[in-house]
């Protein structure tokens, strides 16, 4: 049975939906690539003074020991910039399991970052400052980057959605 309903109401009907997931989307990804950013120089500072610091940094010959520390140290600064910021319109669901899940990803990721350098270090036999900011810190990061965007969002912050007032973000 055909309606009164117009074209151009039915096109507002459906795009309103769509245009208001395009807006979250994107401010979710603004969010996760802005702590990300923040991650990104703590994980950058830390290896860097870590084996660099002084010509030859204190874990100097054990580049990929000093990334993981960096790597850990950068996933706390992260885990409370997405928890709070990113996915804070999901509520919280068990901070247990969140913990844990955001750990195994994050292991999963370093694997991913330590790929990329050891491949640079070992394979290309590649060692100055800037073979490994761009194999470890660069590349790896974004390939983890994009691996723990859609872990978190798919595993880790799951809880329901809370509706977010324009106030919010």
């Amino acid at each position: 049975m055909p309606t009164s309903e117009t074209v151009p109401e039915q096109a507002d009907r459906i795009g309103a939906p769509l245009l208001a997931k395009v807006v979250t989307a994107l401010r979710q990804g603004g969010a996760f690539l802005a702590v990300g950013a923040i991650g990104f120089l703590v994980d950058a500072g830390t290896y860097n003074l870590l084996v660099f610091w002084g010509g030859e940094g204190p874990l100097y010959h054990a580049p990929l020991s000093a990334k993981i520390i960096a790597i850990v140290v950068a996933s706390v600064v992260t885990y409370f910039g997405n928890k709070w910021w990113t996915f804070a319109h999901k509520k919280g669901g068990s901070p247990a399991r969140e913990y844990l899940l955001y750990a195994l990803f994050n292991v999963v990721a370093i694997g991913l970052q330590l790929g990329c350098l050891g491949f640079s270090r070992y394979v290309l036999d590649l060692s100055s400052p800037l073979a490994d900011n761009i194999s470890g810190t660069l590349i790896g990061q974004i390939v983890a980057v994009a691996f723990r965007y859609w872990a978190y969002d798919k595993f880790v912050f799951t809880g329901e959605k809370v509706a977010r007032s324009a106030a919010d973000g």
